[in-house]
């Protein structure tokens, strides 16, 4: 049985970190990113056939990646703790950098301004997370807050934390959103009510209800646009 090269035994142009220091880091395929991440690999497998696996398992899709976790990582044969826990970090890192808050405040316009604003923050996500925007009088967002995360299926929402982290920040308007793992863009009846008690707890408050975002990878549904706020 041919035994595996380890990376160091390539010619330089093909190791990963090489090939970025060579080429920059935009030469590297998906696979070769995952190899530096990773670092070494096992007698059986290289660092890069580890990352290439791995990348097989979600059919190479960077979006089905970011939805796996610690235990799953694991499960591939080289991957300890330490490797796999990189490889988190690095996706969280890459995840909060699509949702950075420019340094001009966003205005928020219409209900695609939300979707753009929140989707890499709510997109491909296996469980559901409720996040809070506040606004000021000129509808230019002063911060973001996710209220709770929950299962595949639901949240739980506690209006009393929304209007007190409202309050706190002196915001005149507010826009709530959360995911529907499923796909579904169909408001529940859960969803219903707690659009329809936040709206009217805004009213005694003086704070505006603008929309309420329903997000999925293939699109959102707006309470606003449907009329129903």
């Amino acid at each position: 049985m041919q035994k595996i090269k380890n990376i160091k035994e390539w010619a330089e142009e093909d190791r990963p970190r090489e090939k970025l220091i060579l080429k920059g880091k935009e030469a590297l395929t998906d696979a070769e990113l995952l190899a530096i991440l990773i670092g070494m690999g096992s007698r059986e497998m290289s660092a890069l056939d580890l990352g290439k696996s791995i990348l097989k398992s979600v059919d190479n899709n960077l979006g089905n990646l970011t939805k796996l976790n610690l235990n799953n990582l694991k499960k591939f044969k080289g991957m300890g703790e330490a490797k796999s826990i990189s490889i988190l970090a690095a996706l969280e890192l890459g995840r909060r950098l699509q949702g950075h808050i420019d340094e001009e405040p966003l205005i928020i316009k219409s209900s695609s301004d939300i979707y753009t604003y929140l989707k890499p923050l709510l997109l491909d996500l296996n469980h559901e997370e409720f996040w809070l925007l506040l606004l000021n009088r000129r509808l230019q967002v002063l911060s973001r807050h996710k209220i709770s995360k929950g299962s595949v299926t639901q949240t739980v929402v506690d209006p009393k934390i929304i209007f007190k982290i409202a309050l706190e920040n002196q915001a005149t308007s507010i826009i709530l959103a959360h995911n529907h793992p499923s796909g579904n863009l169909k408001p529940s009846q859960a969803d219903i009510d707690i659009t329809d008690k936040i709206k009217s707890a805004s009213k005694l408050l003086d704070i505006l209800l603008i929309d309420h975002l329903i997000f999925t990878n293939k699109g959102y549904y707006s309470f606003a646009d449907d009329s129903q706020i």
